[in-house]
């Protein structure tokens, strides 16, 4: 079996697919973007297309290292998102060849579920109370929502108070064993983080994410001095090398690769394993589509230390296409009870409507987050 061809699709709202055929007619997919970046990251996997044809596509790490240490320069989101798209669709053919589910080929499976968190508010929360309500009655057991909207290095303590009183909304109708996490999504300054975390303490959160902005991560270590709220972050981080300093720091308590980021389902379950050496949970990033989901999913089933999972169903940037609507059986994730339950299809276990991706992707996207400036004019983090 050789690799044939590689097409990639660019669709709505913000996302790119990648098939990878082989000369024997099997499928792969994977979904290799950088949200805002998405004709960069085809670029680098229009690149890497001479290095994959003709090569068996069961060398999965052969083919990781050779597009990750190949080439003289190395990692960042857009490398890392090409080489993570291709290696999640190898990873498909890979299942689809031998009829198992990925998850199987990893080890085999530790759970029979995850449990999922779905997004409340968007980049302005608001109305928090009813939202989670809404999702609650849906079966979920937790949500995430963002803390603030932007934030200067010294701001009102009105936006604190504005955010705990969304916190205590939701613990006011929804009790305190409802899963609240707050995404702080890097916009808060340490001055301000450390205040808001603290504030936001009695509530019992189910995490912090991304209270600073990773490089600024010695103030991870000052956070974890003044509160024992459990902090996440990992979404901006790439391979294992670029989660060795967060993990071994000894102040974070869950990390949050983005496989459609970090290097693939592979890459992630080798950071996951980093991870468990220092008693530390796995939360995969996952705002994006269905074959990043799915990714997530197979890496979930074979993971200890995997405890809750993202998923973008109804996220508030998925305008004019949500997550199922690119898949032949809509029923493909079973959520039940504010769990997703294995299935034991085989690769990624979803079957996506390339009918449908094609349609989309001549109408495509130009997706591009917004550019936040403080009252004074000068330009703030989204």
């Amino acid at each position: 079996m050789k690799i044939k061809q590689l097409q990639l699709y660019k669709v709505p709202p913000r996302w790119l697919f990648l098939k990878i055929t082989t000369d024997d007619g099997i499928e792969g997919w994977g979904e290799p973007v950088i949200e805002g970046r998405a004709e960069t990251v085809a670029a680098a996997v229009k690149e890497a297309e001479e290095l994959l044809i003709g090569k068996d596509p069961a060398h999965i790490e052969d083919i990781w290292q050779t597009l990750y240490r190949g080439g003289f320069y190395r990692g960042g989101p857009i490398l890392t998102s090409a080489i993570s798209g291709i290696e999640i669709a190898l990873w498909d053919i890979r299942g689809k060849a031998l009829g198992l589910p990925i998850y199987d080929l990893l080890g085999g499976p530790v759970r029979d579920k995850i449990k999922v968190y779905s997004w409340i508010g968007g980049d302005r929360p608001d109305d928090v109370a009813n939202a989670a309500i809404e999702k609650a009655n849906n079966g979920y057991k937790a949500i995430k929502m963002n803390a603030t909207p932007e934030m200067d290095y010294i701001d009102s303590y009105q936006k604190i108070d504005d955010a705990v009183g969304r916190v205590d909304a939701i613990r006011q109708v929804l009790g305190k064993n409802f899963g609240i996490a707050v995404d702080f999504h890097g916009r808060v300054h340490q001055a301000m983080a450390r205040i808001l975390m603290k504030e936001l303490e009695p509530f019992n959160l189910l995490f912090v994410e991304e209270p600073v902005l990773v490089e600024n991560f010695e103030v991870f270590k000052d956070l974890r001095r003044h509160v024992v709220t459990p902090i996440a972050t990992g979404e901006r981080n790439f391979t294992r090398w670029g989660f060795k300093d967060i993990i071994t720091s000894g102040c974070v308590d869950i990390i949050q690769p983005d496989l459609c980021h970090a290097g693939g389902i592979f890459e992630c379950r080798k950071i996951a394993a980093m991870a468990e050496c220092y008693d530390i949970a796995l939360a995969p990033h996952c705002p994006l589509g269905p074959i990043a989901l799915a990714a997530c999913l197979q890496l979930d089933y074979c993971t200890p230390n995997a405890f809750i999972q993202e998923q973008s169903l109804g996220i508030h940037y998925n305008q004019g296409a949500d997550l199922l609507d690119y898949l032949k059986d809509k029923n493909a994730f079973e959520y039940k009870d504010g769990f997703v339950f294995r299935n034991n299809r085989p690769g990624l276990g979803i079957d996506v409507n390339e009918t449908v991706v094609q349609q989309a992707a001549e109408i495509g996207h130009n997706w591009k987050n917004p550019i936040w400036r403080t009252e004074d004019g000068v330009i703030a983090e989204w």
